[in-house]
């Protein structure tokens, strides 16, 4: 199978494709765009899924969410004419909800603050540094590079905050 950029956004104009991928003004104006769409996605999974979704409509809302990132920020690439330019925030926007998966079983040694705060930083570690070959998840066509990388981010602070938790009431 082959991972192709979806078409439809090449109708849609410029002014649209930025907004939605700048997640309107904030991935253009302010420094270090990726923590703050970051922010915004932490913002996003606290007020639509914290305790509300659980983890199937989590996944599902997720699914739909990166596929139009994908192509929403595929199609920023190409207008901006930059690989992964660094305004366009929609993958990191979209990502963050991945971090708390099975949020109820996260709850108990930590409060939900500290846990909220932890995967925020846990996902910022892992889509700076990316390691664990997340790096080369950036190597997929357009907007997949730009949103793989994220979600496997987003999937690793999520892993390491299940293994905190577990590493903790063994104890």
């Amino acid at each position: 199978m082959k991972l192709e950029q979806p078409i439809w956004p090449r109708f849609l104009p410029t002014r649209t494709v930025l907004m939605l991928a700048r997640l309107g003004p904030v991935g253009e104006r302010l420094p270090a765009p990726g923590t703050w769409g970051s922010v915004a996605g932490l913002l996003y999974y606290t007020v639509f899924f914290l305790d509300r979704l659980g983890l199937t409509g989590t996944l599902v809302l997720s699914a739909i969410g990166s596929y139009l990132a994908v192509a929403i920020c595929g199609e920023a690439e190409f207008r901006l004419g930059r690989k992964d330019p660094g305004e366009v925030i929609l993958d990191e926007f979209v990502a963050m909800p991945l971090c708390f998966l099975g949020w109820p079983s996260l709850l108990g040694p930590l409060p939900p603050w500290a846990v909220l705060l932890a995967g925020f930083g846990l996902f910022r570690f892992f889509d700076i540094l990316k390691p664990l070959g997340i790096n080369k998840l950036q190597d997929l066509p357009a907007g997949w590079g730009i949103v793989v990388d994220d979600l496997a981010a987003a999937l690793a602070a999520c892993a390491t905050l299940h293994l905190g938790v577990w590493l903790w009431r063994m104890h």
